[in-house]
């Protein structure tokens, strides 16, 4: 038996896109979870996943000054953040040990990513400040986000949808697996 896609009356012209609906990703579109303020004590997500169990806070990795955690509102499967443990803003205040852990993360981020799931490339960066683009700007994080010959398709072009394979308490898991000693 075969059946006919239901017709809406009144919701527009018909195309031929389907449609993947994804309204877990709307407390993000409305700002949940992140600061209300500048400081620590002001709601900041990097200051209080630490003190959740790895598997909770999505962590993949801990070090002395900096941890790995997966980002909640990924641009590729496996995006990765290295986040110092300390609350600051921008790069220049980060102390000798906690930019050359930043730096050892990354490196041993890209690692798992390649081991894991075969990356091709990376996007590597961090936004300072809300007008460079920093969704959370009291709180420096490094973006790793894996890249992958062919991973840019209709979806994030046309549909402005990124399609993720996998959940990220799996990503997590994965990764954790995948991280260099």
């Amino acid at each position: 038996m075969t059946s006919e896609p239901e017709q809406q009356i009144g919701v527009g012209t018909q195309d031929a896109f389907q449609r993947l609906w994804t309204p877990h990703r709307m407390a993000y579109i409305q700002g949940e979870g992140k600061p209300s303020g500048p400081g620590a004590d002001d709601g900041c997500p990097f200051c209080t996943i630490p003190a959740k169990s790895d598997e909770d806070g999505l962590i993949v990795r801990r070090g002395e000054h900096v941890y790995a955690v997966l980002n909640l509102y990924p641009y590729n499967g496996g995006h990765l953040m290295t986040v110092p443990y300390r609350h600051v803003a921008d790069y220049t205040e980060l102390t000798g040990p906690e930019t050359a852990e930043l730096a050892e993360l990354t490196k041993q981020a890209m690692t798992a990513l390649r081991t894991a799931s075969g990356a091709h490339g990376f996007n590597i960066g961090m936004n300072q400040g809300t007008v460079a683009g920093a969704g959370i700007a009291a709180h420096l994080h490094q973006h790793i986000v894996p890249r992958w010959g062919g991973d840019t398709n209709f979806m994030p072009v046309v549909g402005h949808t990124k399609v993720l394979p996998q959940l990220l308490a799996d990503t997590r898991k994965m990764l954790a697996e995948a991280w260099p000693a």
